[in-house]
């Protein structure tokens, strides 16, 4: 009877495959965008019609001005409800983030991780060379996380 060799994969590879997993490996690249000049109403259109919870938010050459959020949004809602202004004529730019945390490509994951631990932000819109080449959530670490399950996360 032959004996087996049941060890298992060395767990130093496998943490140097997981530490090379960058932001560009996981996050989204299908980027729904807003424009300023946009009411808050066609904003809620967007982010339920693409369910997301938030977008970047560009000028007119196409840079990224800020970051627009549901929350953003239902702030807007209360207010022009207690103000009793109509929603149609309020813009995206009086009620986003402006000057957005953004991070890179080729940011590591992990390091994107303690990014959003530090920040509490739920999504960086990705920038290269100052064009928005995607953009990362929460949920996209986590996903991307949940393929890692088999590996060790560097201590």
């Amino acid at each position: 009877m032959a004996i087996k060799n049941f060890q298992a994969q060395h767990i130093g590879e496998v943490n140097a495959k997981a530490e090379k997993i960058s932001v560009a490996d996981c996050m989204t690249k299908a980027v729904v965008i807003v424009e300023e000049g946009q009411s808050i109403i066609e904003v809620v259109e967007q982010l339920t019609k693409h369910r997301i919870s938030g977008a970047p938010v560009v000028n007119q050459d196409r840079r990224l001005t800020g970051v627009i959020s549901e929350g953003d949004c239902i702030k807007q809602i209360s207010d022009s409800r207690y103000y009793n202004m109509p929603m149609e004529q309020t813009k995206v730019e009086n009620y986003m983030t402006k000057n957005p945390e953004t991070i890179t490509p080729d940011v590591n994951l992990f390091d994107a991780a303690q990014k959003f631990i530090n920040t509490k932000f739920r999504r960086f819109p990705v920038v290269d060379n100052g064009e928005i080449v995607g953009v990362l959530s929460q949920k996209d670490v986590l996903r991307t996380a949940l393929l890692l399950k088999g590996y060790n996360w560097k201590s």
